[in-house]
């Protein structure tokens, strides 16, 4: 782990509210070892915002990370008014990879809202490596893509309202390639109810999973256990903490879907 002040490159809106920003970071770049890994980002330097924001990286490309991030509040909106040159301290990389896309199974990425970022970098891990798969983004909007539907290149997009792509969420097109590859393995990253749903499908059709989980980490190094998600151990009976739980931070955010659950 490093914290570094990094150089801003680029920072652009790619579509509704969403953001694409580029660091100069080859300290932490050096490091890095795959998509899944996040780093920690101290937007600004003041009592009044005093933790680093969690972004996972989109890219990393000769010392250059990229990130993906939406705007939801002050500090979101702070990090969207950050101009070329200026800079800004970063933590990583941190956290595990994904894990068994290149082992002949056959990958099917899943990635809604956000939590786009590790998935269109396990794309490109994926396309490097010359990995086929399917990959499904999914938005409540078309307003809210970068990218285009291209089922004969297996991208799909889905939408809530049907603007773009198959209407419906991510959950309608998953189940259908699901059936149609052989050795399926998925791996996903968004908002909790969508991997709670990719979740209960894998199990259910005892497909492997990993899940890439979004949390509140006010740290990155599991010291204020902000992060904390539910273990699936049915062997507990007087557990520990550590027993029941896991810190996103230390542990993850990558998890096999059977070895987490939600709520």
């Amino acid at each position: 782990m490093i914290i570094e002040r990094a150089y801003i490159k680029s920072n652009r809106e790619v579509a509704n509210n969403i953001w694409e920003m580029h660091f100069e970071a080859p300290q932490i770049a050096s490091e890095y070892s795959g998509s899944g890994q996040f780093i920690n980002i101290l937007v600004m330097n003041a009592w009044n915002h005093p933790l680093r924001r969690p972004m996972s990286i989109a890219s990393v490309v000769k010392g250059n990370i990229s990130i993906i991030y939406k705007i939801f509040g002050e500090v979101t909106q702070l990090l969207s008014e950050k101009k070329v040159g200026d800079e800004a301290e970063l933590m990583g990389p941190l956290g595990n990879t994904f894990s068994n896309w290149k082992n002949g199974t056959y990958p099917i990425l899943v990635g809604g809202g956000v939590g786009l970022a590790p998935i269109l970098n396990l794309k490109n891990e994926c396309d490097t490596h010359h990995v086929k798969y399917d990959i499904i983004i999914g938005a409540r909007s078309g307003d809210e893509h970068f990218m285009d539907h291209e089922p004969e290149k297996n991208i799909i997009l889905s939408t809530d309202d049907g603007t773009i792509g198959v209407k419906g969420t991510v959950m309608v097109p998953l189940e259908k390639m699901a059936k149609e590859n052989e050795n399926p393995y998925l791996f996903a990253c968004g908002p909790e109810p969508m991997l709670e749903a990719v979740r209960n499908f894998a199990l259910s059709n005892h497909i492997p999973a990993q899940l890439a989980v979004e949390s509140y980490m006010g740290c990155g190094v599991g010291l204020c256990q902000g992060c904390v998600i539910h273990r699936q151990n049915g062997e507990i009976g007087r557990h520990s903490y550590h027993e029941k739980y896991s810190l996103v931070c230390l542990d993850g955010p990558i998890y096999e879907a059977k070895d987490i659950h939600f709520g």
